[in-house]
Formats: structure tokens, C-alpha cells, sequence
């Protein structure tokens, strides 16, 4: 194992990542049992942000329309979101959640946020600070560095 910090950093952000993923399923689940864990974070962005188009969301998260409009209709046929009428724009359909999906989508997150609680329990309130503001300025650095661009062959 190398002791170059920034392969240590890559590591564990590996590592990091893949049990989010897996949580995230797990989260999708909660929500409903057909829901795709890629849709979990759609779901919670139509939440945030209710009455976006999803030609918005698209564009926020990164996805292509039709991946998109694939995502929305299984929500929709799933009973998590609807698409409202626009009384100004007859072409647009802002999307909100359904009541079923904001009371499922509330269960997700206490789940979720009771997890973190108890996984983080043992941290001190200054050492969580601390690991939100690194984690806030990793993320700046990564936008500002290009986080789309192709990671190495051999990256995670």
C-alpha cells in the first residue's frame, strides 16, 4: 500500500462510493421496492425542487432527456410524482410528488438520516464540521477540475 496521500484519498473514496451505491439501493427500496436506486436521488431532487420541468432535471443531473422521460414515467406509473399543468406555458408539465411518494420519500430519509446519526455517533460536533468543510471543498475542487472528464483505465 502506498503512503502517497492522494492515493489514499482515491482509496477511500472508492471504497466510499461503492457503499453508497449499495445504500442508496437500500434506500430506493424503502422508498418503493420497484424503484431504481438512480431514481432514489430524482426523487429527492423533485422534492427539493417542486414544480421543475424534467428537462431542468435532466440538465441538473446530468442525464439525457430520454433518460429522463424514461425515469419520470416509471415514477409516475409508480405512483411517486405527477405532472402538474402550467397556466402559463400548455407545453410545459412541472413535476411534484404525489402524496404517497412525499410520505414514503419522508420514511427514506428518516431511515437514512437515523443511519448516518448512528453511524457517526462516536464523531464530536467539531469533527463533523470539519469533515462536511473538507468534503464541501472537495467537491468545488472536483467541478472546478472537471469531474467529467474520463477517470484512468485503472481508477476506481
Amino acid at each position: 500500500m502506498s503512503d502517497d496521500p492522494v492515493l489514499r484519498v482515491e482509496r477511500e473514496l472508492g471504497l466510499f462510493l461503492r457503499r453508497a451505491r449499495a445504500a442508496s439501493a437500500g434506500v430506493a427500496r424503502t422508498v418503493h421496492p420497484d424503484l431504481d436506486p438512480s431514481a432514489y436521488q430524482l426523487l429527492a431532487t423533485v422534492a427539493r425542487t417542486p414544480g421543475t420541468r424534467a428537462s431542468d432535471l435532466a440538465d441538473l443531473l446530468g442525464v439525457g432527456r430520454g433518460t429522463m422521460s424514461r425515469q419520470v414515467a416509471r415514477l409516475e406509473r409508480l405512483g411517486l410524482i405527477t405532472r402538474a399543468a402550467d397556466p402559463h406555458d400548455s407545453r410545459s408539465h412541472p413535476l411534484v410528488l404525489t402524496d404517497e411518494g412525499e410520505r414514503r420519500l419522508e420514511h427514506a430519509r428518516a431511515g437514512r438520516q437515523e443511519y448516518m446519526r448512528r453511524s457517526l455517533d462516536a464523531w464530536r460536533p467539531d469533527e463533523l464540521a470539519h469533515l462536511a468543510d473538507l468534503m464541501a471543498r472537495l467537491n468545488e475542487d472536483l467541478v472546478r477540475h472537471g469531474e467529467r472528464q474520463t477517470p484512468a483505465p485503472d481508477g476506481p
